[in-house]
Order: structure tokens, then C-alpha cells, then sequence
């Protein structure tokens, strides 16, 4: 299995969370955790691997960019794709699903066994296109259990940064980056310095972006041994946090709206989000 070349686990734990508000935590709509939050994972991981060559990712390219539609600044696009075809775009990667999770285990989120980032690459894999992208987060459902993989295919002058936490991390070709998708997330142009510009990716070549994605599912054991345990809302409301389940952002600089609006939302029995809001952003990510 080829080694992965380079691994930079970034502290994403501290954030600039707006008053009253001290702290950000995740609340779920699903049964398991009705009662319950959590904190977002504290760190953000960055492999430079060397799996994919140039013609590789040629191959991916064509075959992923005839399947989405990126037309105009900010639009992101998901398709589903089978092993299979993935096996037939890159044909000089024997074993892809084996090279993904090799360098997915470097993070050790799902601990120690390699057969765990295996399995849950070959679950489901999807492809990823976009022209930048404004800030949101993706709390629906099950990814408040999750964390988000992205390979990159083609990417060219864009930075992965996370609004709250100050991160701006450029990407190249070949990167996988593991995240809490909860945090308020985008692509943007280094010269943008942080913000999310949609005039900025135009109708051009240059102005796209690709990758191949999937969910990691964490246990409850594996959130603690995260350091991000769930816990009652209780224990979050007393440290006056802010939930990100009903957090919308300005899609520009990932400023949180209607912050005063939301000052009593962790003391509330059930949080429900707004199926306009940011948060479902990426709701055709379970629905394709």
C-alpha cells in the first residue's frame, strides 16, 4: 500500500463564537440522541498522498465532471458512483478503496484498524463538484454522528477554510481532508483571505472544483475517545453554547444570523432546522 506522504492534524477547537454565546455545540434530530449534544471534533486532518498520478486524475475528472452540473458561482453538485466505475476511471489504482482508507487511518478517528476505514470507504462513495462554495454546515440527519473525507481530484488556487476557527487550508491535487461538517465550512479563493466570494469562480475551467467524498459514522465510544463525548443538553446549555443544528451563515463570511434569535435554542426540549437554512445545504447528498 503506498505510504501516505504527509499528515497535518490542524487544533480547530478554538472559535470565534459570537455573544452570548461561549461555546458551539451539535444537537441531532435523530431518536438515539434527542437528549443530547455534542462539541464539534477539535481537529481538521490533511494527507498529501501520492496514490493518484496525473493521468489518474485526468481519468477521474472526465468521468466525474460529465456527471454534475456547476454552472454558476457557488453551485455544488453531488453524484453517486460504484465502485466499479470508479475501478474503470482509475485504472492505475488497483485497489482505490484500499488507498483511501490506508491514508484515512493515519487520522485514527475510528481508531486503530485499517478493516474500519475500509469498510466504511467501500459503504459509499461520492463525487463532489463545485465553483467554490459559500459557507454552511451539514448537521441533517445522521451527520451529526459523522465526520466528512474529500479527495481532492481538480482543484486549483482554493483554499477548504473554516469560518470560526481561523483555518485556511490550500489544497493540491491528491489531498484528503477529514472534518467535522458541522462547522461552518467553504471553498475559497486564497486572495479572498477568508471570505467566500462567488464572483470569484467563474464559468471557467479554472473556476471548478472535484472530489470524491464520503461519510465516516462514529460510534459513541469513538466520539469520546475524540474528546467530543455526547452529553446531556444540559451540560451544554450551562456552558451557554451555541447550537449549530439552527446556526445559518452568511454564505460569504460565515457569520452567524439571528444570533439573538437562538439565545435560548440548547434550554429548548426539541431544536428543529429550517429546511431553508444552511445546515440542509447538502441534502441531496442522501437523496441522490
Amino acid at each position: 500500500m503506498p505510504p501516505t506522504l504527509a499528515h497535518r492534524s490542524i487544533a480547530v477547537d478554538t472559535y470565534t463564537v459570537p455573544r452570548p454565546f461561549r461555546a458551539f455545540a451539535v444537537r441531532s434530530d435523530e431518536p438515539c440522541h434527542a437528549s443530547d449534544a455534542r462539541a464539534p471534533y477539535g481537529r481538521v486532518h490533511v494527507m498529501r498522498t501520492g496514490f493518484l498520478d496525473a493521468a489518474t486524475r485526468a481519468s477521474l475528472a472526465r468521468t466525474g465532471y460529465a456527471k454534475v452540473d456547476i454552472a454558476e458561482p457557488f453551485a455544488v453538485d453531488y453524484a453517486t458512483t460504484t465502485l466499479d466505475d470508479l475501478a474503470a476511471a482509475a485504472p492505475g489504482v488497483p485497489d482505490l478503496v484500499g488507498a483511501i482508507a490506508h491514508a484515512l487511518s493515519v487520522t485514527r478517528v475510528l481508531g486503530d484498524a485499517v478493516a474500519d476505514y475500509e469498510r466504511s470507504v467501500a459503504t459509499r462513495i461520492d463525487w463532489l463538484a463545485s465553483r467554490g462554495a459559500g459557507f454552511h454546515n451539514d448537521v441533517a440527519r445522521h451527520w451529526s454522528r459523522s465526520l466528512f473525507w474529500i479527495l481532492a481530484i481538480d482543484v486549483g488556487d482554493v483554499e477548504f477554510t473554516l469560518a470560526h476557527a481561523g483555518v485556511r487550508v490550500a489544497l493540491a491535487a491528491g489531498d484528503l481532508v477529514v472534518f467535522d461538517q458541522t462547522l461552518a465550512h467553504g471553498l475559497c479563493r486564497p486572495a479572498d483571505r477568508g471570505e467566500a466570494v462567488a464572483a470569484s469562480f467563474d464559468a471557467g475551467d479554472a473556476g471548478r472544483q472535484l472530489f470524491l467524498t464520503g461519510e465516516m459514522q462514529l460510534s459513541d465510544a469513538q466520539w469520546a475517545a475524540l474528546g467530543a463525548p455526547w452529553q446531556p443538553v444540559e451540560v451544554h446549555a450551562a456552558l451557554v453554547a451555541l447550537d449549530l443544528m439552527v446556526a445559518e451563515f452568511d454564505d460569504r463570511s460565515g457569520a452567524i444570523k439571528r444570533v439573538r434569535s437562538l439565545e435560548h435554542c440548547m434550554k429548548r426540549s426539541t431544536c428543529h432546522v429550517d429546511e431553508t437554512s444552511a445546515g440542509n445545504a447538502h441534502s441531496q447528498r442522501d437523496s441522490s
